[in-house]
């Protein structure tokens, strides 16, 4: 069977990473040519898959001249997020399959150019969108579909990340993330919570989100993570634009509501806050807790209660969660963020050579990344309403129903 010859454009940490203990791990899966700004980063990824495929990848400063050179099958491209459109346009010009790592788009014609340039060439794009593949929210899906919920009236979502250090000491490496949050205050990162939201109501598929409105807190996380520490002296007066806190409703066709935060720069532990409420029930990721119509339910709000179900959606695995989670390895845990993302590499690179159709499609990457310029429309506006367009130009009506397992 022919090795798919994967390029990788972006070294930074998530691109390293990922090469490191996804890509070069799949089986039938050579990486072919690193490329990134940096050269030390491209070459010290270069080393690594070199430990593991016995073969170096060439390392280049120019996508293009990789893509010219390498003819890759496809191309990761975790980039700055500035970068990451017109890297995947160039890929799918030049026939290279793009696998792109999630992050913001700053207009609608970046979303609109995607699209066109996937439907002239027919070159496979998938948004790499691990969240889709979580065990939390595969579970809340299948439940859904067996109507378990009744019918979907709310979802709420949530970024909840502390980025502080991140970000304050990102000009000393680098990184392209700080400059985003001096620059601009909008929900910059609307994908991992949207994603598995979207999937869930149908969006693109018989559904589609019609409007928002978003409004942004004041920016001050960044400068007072930076007042309490001495080698951040540069930090502490730099004007950040970007919002601590960032809240989203969003109104979809089918009458569902969507609640979106982004919540990076103040104290808090990680959780994306996945929330399915529907007639006859709910679902909460952060205490994997599923309650349904017909179970005692204390409606006193005790305390007791609260900690007894805490965790009590484990008794439907054996029923509505999928294989993949239910075998998962060791291994495949250990593989970055709890095994979602060698599941999403899994999926593309079998639609890749199978010639499948992607779970997560360009029509869905333009629609949910759109959300980042949108919010970023209503805040300047005062929380404004703001109209999402519909990037299926009407197909939506009549695409059927597929989830990110079951195409």
């Amino acid at each position: 069977m022919k090795k798919i010859r994967f390029s990788v454009c972006g070294a930074g940490k998530r691109g390293a990473m990922l090469t490191r203990d996804v890509i070069r791990n799949l089986p039938d899966v050579e990486v072919c040519g690193i490329c990134d700004a940096f050269d030390d980063r491209a070459q010290e990824l270069a080393d690594i898959v070199n430990e593991k495929q016995k073969t170096r990848p060439n390392t280049y400063s120019s996508y293009e001249k990789m893509f010219d050179e390498e003819k890759p099958d496809a191309v990761f491209i975790a980039t700055g997020w500035d970068m990451h459109i017109p890297v995947a346009l160039c890929a799918m010009e030049n026939g290279v399959a793009v696998a792109l790592e999630v992050g913001a788009v700053y207009n609608e014609k970046e979303c609109r150019d995607l699209i066109e340039t996937y439907e002239r060439t027919k070159t496979p794009f998938m948004l790499m969108e691990n969240c889709c593949f979580g065990k939390d929210e595969l579970l809340a899906t299948a439940m859904a579909r067996d109507g378990l919920f009744g019918e979907i009236v709310y979802c709420h979502g949530a970024y909840m990340h502390d980025l502080r250090s991140v970000l304050a000491y990102g000009p000393l490496h680098s990184h392209y993330r700080t400059g985003e949050y001096e620059n601009g205050c909008r929900d910059n990162y609307p994908t991992h919570d949207l994603g598995p939201i979207a999937k869930l109501l149908g969006i693109n598929r018989g559904n589609r989100m019609v409007s928002l409105s978003s409004r942004a807190s004041k920016a001050r996380g960044i400068n007072a993570f930076a007042e309490t520490r001495n080698d951040l002296e540069n930090m502490k007066k730099r004007k950040f634009s970007q919002g601590d806190i960032v809240e989203t409703l969003i109104t979809c066709e089918n009458g569902e509501l969507i609640n979106l935060r982004l919540d990076t720069t103040l104290p808090a532990y990680y959780s994306r806050e996945f929330t399915v409420r529907g007639t006859r029930g709910l679902y909460k990721q952060d205490t994997n807790m599923a309650v349904f119509d017909g179970e005692e339910i204390d409606h006193g709000g005790k305390i007791e209660y609260m900690v007894k179900e805490v965790n009590n959606a484990v008794k439907y695995y054996d029923k509505y969660l999928p294989e993949m989670w239910k075998n998962i390895t060791p291994e495949m845990i250990e593989s970055g963020h709890g095994g979602m993302d060698i599941f999403e590499f899994e999926a593309f690179c079998d639609c890749l050579r199978n010639g499948k159709e992607m779970p997560v499609d360009v029509y869905d990457a333009a629609a949910w990344m759109s959300i980042a310029y949108l919010t970023e429309q209503s805040i300047a506006q005062g929380g404004t309403s703001v109209e999402i367009p519909d990037f299926t130009n009407g197909a939506y009506k009549t695409r059927p129903m597929k989830d990110v397992i079951k195409l």
